[in-house]
């Protein structure tokens, strides 16, 4: 019987010292889990400030609550707010442009839209460092036309100047889908 007594509390101690390794790999995976939730919170509350932040933005547009005689046209909006521009851009265009005078037209700029592009495209014309006034707005290029022989926006002295274009790509109403920005030089030689 000593024996048997011996078994039951070998068994016993096996028993109670399962449960306590049980009990700190629960207590463990507890712990991970509240600070996976706490990180999670955080992450959300981040995000919602960051919407309140954008939401504030001269661009952002208002929620709009949705009934019964208005839901056909949220439809509408929600699918345009995020449809993703067709196609990419490839330019073809020259990047040192010439011009005699500061109000005459360059004798070899070039800025063609292949017909491959999948957009129309204008761009506007900064000198580095300013991009709130454009030296020159183009019109809208049509997929396979060229723009050649244009005259500056504005008159600038005889110099070197260091531009930056930024080219905006147009759906089918002329709305800007997407931007890209380039840089090139205009040399002004009298």
């Amino acid at each position: 019987m000593s024996d048997n007594r011996r078994r039951q509390t070998q068994s016993g101690e096996r028993k109670g010292g399962n449960a306590v390794i049980a009990l700190v790999v629960a207590g463990v995976i507890i712990i991970v889990l509240l600070v996976v939730v706490i990180v999670l919170l955080l992450n959300g509350n981040k995000a919602n400030k960051d919407a309140e932040v954008n939401s504030d933005s001269k661009t952002a547009k208002r929620e709009v609550v949705v009934n019964e005689s208005n839901v056909e046209e949220v439809i509408e909006q929600l699918a345009e707010a995020t449809r993703v521009p067709q196609g990419s851009y490839t330019v073809t265009q020259n990047y040192e442009w010439h011009f005699p005078k500061g109000d005459e037209a360059s004798t070899d700029a070039h800025v063609e839209n292949l017909p491959e592009n999948t957009n129309d495209v204008y761009f506007d014309l900064f000198i580095d460092g300013d991009d709130e006034t454009p030296i020159y707005q183009s019109p809208v290029i049509p997929r396979g036309a060229v723009l050649e022989g244009f005259k500056l926006d504005k008159k600038l002295d005889a110099g070197t100047y260091d531009c930056i274009m930024v080219y905006h790509l147009v759906d089918e109403d002329q709305n800007s889908i997407s931007t890209v920005s380039m840089r090139l030089q205009v040399v002004v030689e009298g």
